[in-house]
């Protein structure tokens, strides 16, 4: 199967002026509401080709957006990747030397291992242990429906309740490979209550990833309870006003290619459901990949080649 391209249909909003911020870290602003709250922190960029968050955080700044409660941090993560974003090589920025997403292992940040994004990490780590709610802004490779993603602790499937947006909301992993910032220790431990989200918000750069990332972060901010309602209100998109109840599903498993000859028997794109049990959905070279039970959803495929890559989560609805 030919891996598709996909048009760049938005434009990456310069973030030079917020580079000095007032946090002491480069490119993460911190308004102080001086009431007591929760510090709440918004992400962009962990990769540099997924600039619906950057746009997203532009448009906040740009909105006058302040806390009426606790404190609110607006953060472009890997700055250094996104330095070399090009819509017309737009995949070739999504890290510099190793992917943000997977470098937080304690071992890995404690250690003596030197990479762009292990430092960059470094420096943030200090904010992350201080906050209590965080939503990572991501985009997907394909034309997906945007979701939420949790570890499927007792704590954020409360919270994602809450925020009930977008309109699926997925539980638990389904990687192997390092540990994403939603994992990352202070986060997934269910003895705190701190939370953080991952949202994908749709291919990287359809114009309807742009407004997703906008509404997933102020339906995130009203679940946070932060900011005025009256704000949250005036900037959510039309179709986003009033979300139906999200649909929760459960991951249970992951499938990674064991060979270079990976073919999905459709081109799926996301969230299929397929009903019954059994179902070939791949071929990885002679083996076939099933369904391993009814009413099975397809989550984030992977129409990348290559063996050792991960091409699919599976999903089971949550009761």
């Amino acid at each position: 199967m030919t891996e598709q391209i996909y048009p760049v249909e938005l434009t990456a909003p310069d973030i030079e002026p917020y580079r000095t911020g007032n946090s002491g870290v480069a490119f993460v602003t911190t308004f102080d509401s001086g009431a007591p709250g929760p510090h709440v922190m918004i992400n962009a960029l962990t990769h540099g080709n997924e600039i619906c968050g950057a746009l997203a955080l532009d448009y906040l700044f740009k909105a006058g957006l302040r806390p009426e409660r606790g404190r609110l941090s607006l953060g472009f993560v890997n700055h250094g990747a996104y330095a070399n974003f090009d819509p017309a090589n737009p995949e070739a920025s999504r890290f510099v030397d190793e992917d943000f997403n997977r470098v937080w292992v304690e071992d890995r940040l404690n250690g003596s291992e030197d990479t762009a994004e292990l430092r960059r990490a470094r420096e943030l780590r200090p904010i992350f242990d201080g906050v209590d709610l965080l939503l990572d802004i991501h985009s997907m490779s394909t034309y997906s429906k945007a979701l939420m993603i949790n570890n499927g602790l007792d704590k954020e499937r409360a919270f994602v309740h809450q925020v009930n947006f977008p309109g699926y909301i997925m539980c638990g992993s389904g990687h192997i490979v390092g540990k994403r910032l939603i994992e990352y220790t202070p986060f997934n431990d269910n003895a705190n209550g701190k939370v953080a989200l991952l949202v994908e918000c749709g291919q990287h750069w359809a114009t309807t990833t742009g407004t997703a990332a906008l509404d997933t972060a102020l339906h995130f901010l009203r679940a946070a309870g932060t900011v005025s309602p009256d704000f949250i209100d005036a900037h959510l998109s039309a179709e986003a006003k009033s979300p139906p109840r999200a649909e929760i599903w459960d991951v249970v498993d992951g499938i990674t290619s064991a060979t270079d000859d990976f073919r999905f028997v459709e081109p799926f794109i996301g969230m299929e459901v397929i009903a019954k049990a059994g179902t070939v959905i791949a071929h990885d070279g002679l083996n076939e990949i099933v369904t391993p039970h009814d009413d099975c959803l397809l989550m984030m495929p992977n129409h990348k080649p290559g063996a050792n890559v991960r091409k699919l989560r599976l999903c089971r609805r949550s009761n």
